[in-house]
């Protein structure tokens, strides 16, 4: 049985979606210049830092579940040097977006949580597209379906699930959804009636009612 890419297809378009998302909503607060009032500076400030976090989990998990999965199945077929650096690249700039994040929630000055988003927008935008290029015909050609699910097992585990699942639909195309839906059954349903409505309002607030 051949893995099932979609998962991590979706969460890789989320965490690029998002990063994008605020970076350019941030960036436009800084060049207006106008006053974000305390409830919408406060949302913003923590929807960055559960980003940070999601994106933390979710390269951690490929560096210590899924890079070891790929070396015992593929051997010298992939070279996963390169994306490991991008990796420990994240981490500083991942903190320093969160430390902008506090200081925004307080000051209201975007200027520097918008250049640091930016730049983690590019590097996403960049090592997710080489990522996906070099491993996943790698993993559906040598990774068997029970390795794939010891990764996913531990990709799920430390999820934030009220941040991360109403994601998971925003990004998922239509017949995606559909598909997650078939291979969960009603829970996946359920879930999402319950997380659905505090991220909508979460969104709008950021965002505006456009979100």
């Amino acid at each position: 049985m051949t893995p099932d890419l979609l998962g991590l297809t979706i969460a890789h378009r989320a965490m690029r979606g998002d990063a994008r998302r605020m970076a350019v909503l941030a960036t436009e607060l800084a060049a207006s210049g106008r006053r974000v009032g305390p409830a919408r500076a406060t949302a913003i400030s923590e929807d960055v830092a559960k980003l940070c976090k999601s994106i933390h989990h979710h390269h951690t998990t490929e560096d210590q579940v899924l890079w070891p999965v790929i070396e015992r199945s593929a051997g010298a077929e992939v070279d996963l040097r390169d994306l490991s650096d991008d990796h420990s690249a994240l981490d500083p700039l991942l903190a320093e977006i969160s430390g902008h994040a506090a200081r925004f929630a307080a000051t209201r000055d975007a200027a520097d949580l918008a250049a640091a988003l930016t730049r983690l927008a590019d590097l996403l935008d960049e090592h997710i597209a080489e990522e996906e290029r070099l491993i996943f015909p790698v993993i559906t050609r040598y990774v068997s379906a029970a390795d794939w699910k010891t990764v996913e097992d531990a990709a799920r585990r430390g999820s934030d699930i009220r941040f991360d699942l109403p994601r998971v639909e925003r990004y998922a195309r239509p017949e995606e959804l559909a598909r997650l839906h078939k291979a969960a059954g009603p829970v996946l349903t359920l879930l999402l009636a319950l997380v659905r409505p505090g991220y909508r309002r979460r969104q709008r607030l950021i965002f505006g009612s456009a979100a």
